[in-house]
């Protein structure tokens, strides 16, 4: 049967920072669950195992194949659909033999089932394309679809899939859990999709305390973890406890062992004793007091491994929570209005045509529909970095983008300096103040934005946005939970929820829709060339 068997395994950044230290796991040939906090090394594990990473300590042992889906598709000038299934040389063969120009060896050699089983893996994906077709012409999510169809199209032991669903639209993650559904082999699955990890077999949670597995979906392994943090909880409750009792009753003891010294000091001091017996009622006075230190010492040190091992149980984890000042939006103001706008890239090839919307007041409105159907083009209209070809667009109010490169953050500066860019007039002070809240503590704040992770990037832009003393009264935000962990996607919910701003959110995480309370929902529909 194949299997995946990491031993003692540990890595470190080149600058020596501890990532993943100490790990023993095992999978089998079932769906499991990578989940975590961002930076506890999810991605770093699955680059270990593909061997794309040395680890520092430990060793992997991998009985079977192995293919990877990561997080970002990279796309070259000239790379198609056929480099994804590295079929290139195959399709070239046959399009040769098509055209009468092969050789005999070289039409014996051809795979003439080729095309058609590409053609059946592209379509279980839900992209029925032609497999020449050039990636540079293909969405974020229909790439990530085909490299999904490539990477199965390998049939292997084992499937590694970094973020599958990021970028994919509710057809195209109902297709990737679809496919695992139907999928044989193992699979590795990173995600912090709640949906897709309840179709798993088993949770394999990484934290700073290292590595644990839970059978079952993502509904068993959250009530799994409640009861162990009770209990966790509950055990440290204990601890402290007894700790404090040992402290008290050492303390005790030695306020007796005080009072009997006492006592027989005066009684000598009076000279009604013999000097042999005083000498003798020291030395046992002394005796008692070491036997008694000795004692509270073996109590406390025992009380205190105790308690180190409670502790040891828990991880400290400092929470993202967003408190937000009000945007001061009355309920009647116009924040945002379309009327019947048509716009696009190339000329004749609307990408959205005759789209009015109107958002008035505190509403939150989501925008929903296939990859390709425009989302990104109707928020690039509304930031205002695309000109509608006909129709007009307007927003009376102060607005804030997150698209999903961050893009309102400038790369070079630190975040304490994009807080000071995006609100001149705050003060070092009340920047430093606003950044803290959100995580950025001292030299944090002084990280460069570049240097980030796709999370700490979201949230250093929320930080410098939403910790403006007055927020923007409509905010816009383009997949926000791509790039949070579990938690931190919880904690802006949170956050957002108690907004009372105008929302205008992309996503295809129903979940995260229904916690920031969505009351509308616009679907856009994708236009066909024979319809322009």
């Amino acid at each position: 049967m194949p299997a995946i068997t990491v031993s003692h395994l540990s890595w470190s950044t080149p600058d020596g920072r501890a990532v993943l230290s100490g790990l023993d796991l095992q999978f089998q040939p079932e769906r499991t669950g990578i989940v975590g906090r961002n930076g506890v090394g999810k991605s770093t594990l699955l680059r270990l195992l593909t061997a794309e990473l040395t680890p520092t300590a430990g060793h992997i042992a991998i009985d079977g194949s192995v293919a990877m889906l990561r997080q970002t598709v990279q796309v070259g000038a000239d790379e198609s659909i056929a480099d994804l299934f590295e079929v290139r040389a195959g399709l070239a063969l046959l399009r040769k033999a098509e055209a009468g120009e092969a050789s005999a060896d070289e039409i014996a050699e051809a795979d003439w089932t080729l095309e058609a089983r590409i053609d059946e893996a592209l379509a279980n994906v839900g992209l029925p394309v032609p497999p020449e077709t050039p990636l540079t012409t293909l969405s974020g999510g229909q790439r990530t679809r085909a490299a999904l169809a490539g990477a199965m199209f390998a049939a292997p032991d084992f499937l590694l899939l970094d973020e599958p669903t990021n970028n994919l639209d509710r057809e195209g993650r109902e297709a990737v859990r679809d496919l695992l559904a139907g999928w044989r082999g193992g699979a590795i699955v990173v995600s912090h999709d709640r949906e897709l990890l309840e179709e798993m077999d088993a949770i394999v949670e990484l934290t700073m305390l290292g590595a644990a597995r839970y059978g079952g979906g993502w509904s068993a392994y959250r009530a799994r973890k409640e009861i162990e943090a009770a209990a966790a909880e509950a055990e440290l409750a204990g601890a402290e406890k007894r700790a404090d009792a040992v402290q008290r009753q050492a303390q005790a003891a030695t306020e007796r062992q005080d009072r009997r010294d006492s006592g027989g000091r005066r009684k000598a001091a009076r000279g009604d004793m013999p000097r042999i017996l005083i000498g003798a009622q020291k030395r046992r006075a002394e005796e008692t007091r070491a036997a008694g230190s000795r004692l509270a010492d073996r109590q406390r040190g025992a009380a205190d491994e105790q308690l180190s091992a409670a502790r040891a149980k828990i991880e400290i984890v400092d929470p993202l929570s967003i408190g937000l000042p009000s945007t001061g939006l009355p309920s009647s103001r116009t924040v945002l209005s379309l009327d019947h706008v048509t716009a696009g890239y190339a000329p004749g090839h609307p990408i959205i045509r005759d789209v009015s919307l109107a958002v008035t007041g505190p509403e939150r409105v989501a925008i929903t529909g296939p990859n390709g159907s425009g989302k990104s083009t109707l928020l690039a209209l509304i930031a205002g970095t695309l000109t509608p070809w006909e129709g007009a667009v307007r927003v009376p109010v102060p607005f804030a983008l997150f698209d999903q490169r961050v893009s309102l953050l400038d790369p070079a500066l630190s975040i304490a300096g994009n807080f000071l860019r995006l609100n001149p007039g705050t003060s070092n002070n009340q920047c430093r103040a606003a950044l803290a809240r959100f995580r950025f503590r001292a030299g944090a704040a002084d990280r460069i934005v570049g240097a980030l992770s796709g999370g700490q990037m979201l949230r250093a832009g929320l930080a410098c946005v939403l910790g403006a003393p007055t927020p923007p009264q409509l905010l816009i935000l383009d997949e926000p939970g791509n790039h949070l962990d579990i938690d931190s996607l919880t904690a802006v919910e949170t956050g957002l929820a108690a907004y009372d701003g105008a929302l205008l959110v992309v996503s295809h995480d129903s979940a995260f829709l229904d916690a920031i309370g969505i009351a509308r929902t616009i679907e856009l529909t994708r236009i066909a060339n024979d319809e322009v």
